[in-house]
């Protein structure tokens, strides 16, 4: 950044070994104790929509060798449904843990300490010994709260630290030097307890990036370089007004916030985190971002479960990994079909039935012309092999628009009919279920048939047909 004359003044000259060129460096960003709080109103006018001005400044791509996802399901994701049980909890982290693999491509996942239940969940779960997802609290920037995770013996807690003025000031009723002295305090004396730290930088895209967030990371890495125990950054986009578009002005900017932090604040890569919110149903693009960026940890929850709108979803940046890297990394995706399952069966929610990779119809086609491409091939209409990853054949609902196609490619998937016993549309069984859908729909009926339906008009027409199904 250029000073008041425009020119550079006698700052060192150092090369960057990364792309071997002579830079000069950066001024010391400090806190600016501003007296009234900045809202960017500009940006923020709340009687209007939220603006997205740009100003082309680019900031390069710096993905991190080694990226990684970590969850919210116990902590965020509790905080917009009932309760889970602690068997729940148990289970479902059991599950996460297969899920992430042996390379525990999973690595973290928080829970609240408030309630018996709560942390009953933790000691249940610190007891199964897995070294990944590492068992991590949560707390606010309280001296009482602290007293919790001392007591179970957390290795690592995250720290509420607002840090937009929007919190600071408004809700916090204090000064940005007040705020952050009070959040140092906190995080001093976890230090003290050889408890590492992890700071919830709170509505960090309604922030001073350069005003207050980059000086307070700067003064988090000094106590880190003399503690001698890691400080994670977690980058929290509360109200989800984050974006990805190249040249978008701070603090909305993604690229621009994880360039801040590890390029002006001298945060590692892997001790950057990001943490996203649906509410522009950004969340998951988002994420992506700052991993591209330079985010080594991606925070999400199951199926978005969260507030308001949602988390990332983790289940979304498990496929977000494996198409950014080439591969899954040993990560088990047929979990995420069983954890689907487990939520409907035994905690009783439903995930809607158009959601990528588990809702209950994701892989299914309900278009006659696309049943008839599935027939021939099913690569042309999903999206990848999803009975391998999934345990989730690609299916086709029978309607009125499914046709002769339609019907062959259900009975062939629903009954695991391949090779020389796969039907086509020639096959005498599906045009006498053909009749029978065309019946239904002739005389007014305007929603999907069932499987069970169907099911009991194929036996019939099998009868009828004097033909078995194998």
């Amino acid at each position: 950044m250029p000073d008041k004359s425009g020119m550079f003044m006698d700052r060192p000259v150092s090369l960057n070994t990364k792309n071997n060129l002579l830079e000069i460096e950066e001024h010391m960003y400090i806190l600016d104790d501003v007296k009234k709080p900045n809202v960017f109103r500009n940006m923020f006018p709340y009687s209007e929509v939220p603006k997205i001005p740009f100003n082309d400044r680019i900031v390069p791509h710096n993905m991190p060798k080694n990226i990684w996802i970590t969850d919210t399901t116990f902590r965020d994701g509790q905080q917009s449904r009932a309760p889970y049980t602690t068997e729940q909890i148990v289970t479902i982290y059991d599950h996460l843990h297969r899920l992430g693999g042996p390379n525990g491509m999973i690595r973290a996942s928080e829970f609240f300490l408030y309630s018996k239940k709560d942390r009953d969940a933790v000691y249940k779960c610190m007891e199964r010994g897995y070294q990944f997802p590492e068992v991590t609290s949560w707390i606010r920037a309280s001296k009482e709260d602290f007293k919790l995770v001392k007591e179970i013996g957390m290795k690592e807690t995250g720290i509420l630290v607002s840090c937009s003025d929007y919190h600071i000031f408004l809700k916090l009723k204090m000064t940005r030097k007040q705020a952050l002295e009070h959040y140092l305090s906190v995080v001093r004396d976890c230090l003290e307890e050889g408890i590492s730290v992890r700071c919830h930088l709170e509505d960090i895209t309604r922030a001073d990036i350069y005003g207050y967030v980059v000086p307070f990371c700067l003064e988090l890495m000094r106590l880190m370089e003399e503690y001698q125990i890691p400080i994670k950054v977690r980058a929290c986009d509360t109200m989800g007004y984050g974006v990805n578009y190249p040249g978008a002005v701070i603090p909305r900017s993604v690229q621009g916030i994880i360039y801040a932090l590890h390029t002006h604040a001298g945060v590692p890569h892997e001790l950057i985190e990001w943490h996203g919110h649906n509410d522009f149903y950004k969340a998951v693009v988002n994420s992506t971002t700052a991993w591209l960026y330079g985010c080594s940890g991606v925070n999400t929850s199951l199926f978005g479960i969260g507030e308001r709108t949602g988390n990332t979803p983790l289940e979304a940046m498990v496929f977000e990994y494996a198409q950014l890297k080439g591969d899954l990394n040993g990560m088990d995706t047929t979990v995420i079909t069983e954890l689907a399952e487990y939520y409907e069966k035994e905690i009783g929610y439903t995930v809607p039935e158009r959601t990528p990779f588990v809702g209950k119809n994701f892989n299914v086609t309900r278009a006659g012309i696309h049943a008839d491409g599935l027939l021939k091939n099913e690569e042309i209409y999903n999206i990848f092999d999803t009975e391998k990853f999934l345990n989730r054949p690609v299916l086709c609902a029978v309607s009125n628009t499914s046709g002769l196609a339609g019907i062959a490619h259900w009975i062939n998937a629903y009954y695991k009919l391949s090779g020389d016993k796969q039907l086509d549309k020639s096959s005498p069984l599906v045009t006498e279920v053909k009749k029978w859908v065309d019946q239904e729909y002739e005389s007014g009926r305007v929603t999907v048939l069932t499987d069970r339906e169907l099911i009991e008009q194929i036996t019939a027409a099998c009868q009828k047909l004097g033909i078995t199904i194998s």
